[in-house]
């Protein structure tokens, strides 16, 4: 999964020294690939002595690190027992030997779970050149970042949502379902929003959804949906899977379409879920479904993320977080997040 955020670096005095004392990163390290749901003992804290940067090198600290959906599935197929945990980071240039990248320079990095990082500058990105100073560096991890380029390309690219259409998005109230719905009604359409507790369900109507509900609480899944939006929907952007994907997609219209961008509810599962089928519905329905990740569209990413920066300074975008202090608190912010606690995005301050 790509969450590069492209852009120049924002100009420092700072001056970087000949020499610094050797730097002790801490880490957190995957000690066995997940089974069903997260546990502790998944993960250890290391410490790790990093050497002097080279030629073309540079040392980073982190400030905030993000922990996101992904990583359950992403650990599987993309990690190793006994590797540093997978992620991003938003994190200051202390020590520099590439000028691309001077000391006092904000970037964005795939670094995974660590404090500090010795790189040679590969997938490093610096933060917007004018990055407004009332406006926290960790929206680089969410609204301003990988999250919200996934909400705007998901409707853009995939949907092609058109005003006055209707938008159902479940998990409505996370790091992407809340800028998805956002994003949605600056477009004019009517949004209808599922979350999991009924202070996110508040949130959601903050937000201005149109409709939103707690799909816990409800009594039927099915008629929910049906009085939400009689007519049906236009859109879908699916983020949960499951049974909820079962009830949702017969709520389609006609030439519906449907982006699909992720499937929590089926994450932790030890044995996959089966069935009902969806594809009669489709057929007759005549439907489009389409899976998506937000690298497709790195290269628009510059002017993509300015648009999110505008929309937020002119107030269109509310820019929620979960923030834990700590970075010995990482294991504990992402199966929190897993198990739905977050408003907004999570983050964790270093």
């Amino acid at each position: 999964m790509s969450d590069t955020i492209l852009s120049f670096c924002m100009e420092s005095s700072d001056r970087c020294p000949k020499q610094r004392a050797m730097v002790q990163a801490k880490t957190w390290v995957l000690t066995r690939h997940f089974e069903g749901f997260p546990k502790d003992s998944n993960f250890e804290l290391k410490l790790e002595q990093l050497p002097e940067p080279k030629d073309g090198e540079v040392l980073l600290e982190a400030l905030f690190l993000s922990v996101d959906p992904y990583m359950r599935p992403f650990s599987r197929v993309r990690m190793k027992e006994g590797e540093v945990m997978i992620g991003t980071q938003v994190a200051k240039v202390i020590q520099s030997i590439n000028p691309a990248f001077p000391v006092g320079c904000h970037v964005v990095g795939r670094c995974g779970w660590r404090t500090h990082t010795v790189s040679d500058g590969t997938g490093l990105t610096c933060l917007l050149s004018d990055w407004p100073q009332d406006v926290s560096m960790s929206l680089a991890l969410g609204a301003i970042g990988m999250p919200g380029l996934t909400a705007l390309y998901g409707l853009e690219e995939v949907l092609g949502l058109q005003a006055g259409e209707t938008l159902l998005v479940n998990a409505a109230a996370g790091a992407v379902g809340s800028i998805v719905g956002q994003i949605a009604k600056i477009k004019g359409c009517r949004v209808v929003g599922s979350s999991g507790s009924n202070d996110k369900v508040a949130f959601l109507k903050e937000l201005g959804f149109d409709e939103a509900f707690n799909y816990k609480t409800v009594n039927s899944l099915e008629e929910v949906l049906m009085t939400a939006a009689p007519n049906g929907y236009d859109c879908f952007f699916e983020n949960v899977g499951g049974l909820f994907s079962s009830v949702a997609i017969p709520q389609m219209k006609q030439f519906g379409r449907i982006a699909v961008c992720g499937s929590i509810s089926t994450y932790n599962d030890t044995n996959p879920q089966t069935g009902p089928y969806p594809h009669l519905t489709m057929i007759f329905k005549q439907l489009k479904m389409e899976g998506f990740m937000v690298g497709r569209w790195e290269h628009k990413n510059p002017e993509s993320l300015r648009r999110l920066m505008a929309w937020k300074r002119e107030g269109k975008l509310q820019c929620r977080e979960q923030v834990t202090e700590g970075f010995e608190n990482m294991p504990a912010a992402f199966m929190g997040m897993l198990q739905g606690e977050n408003i907004g995005k999570a983050i964790v301050k270093v």
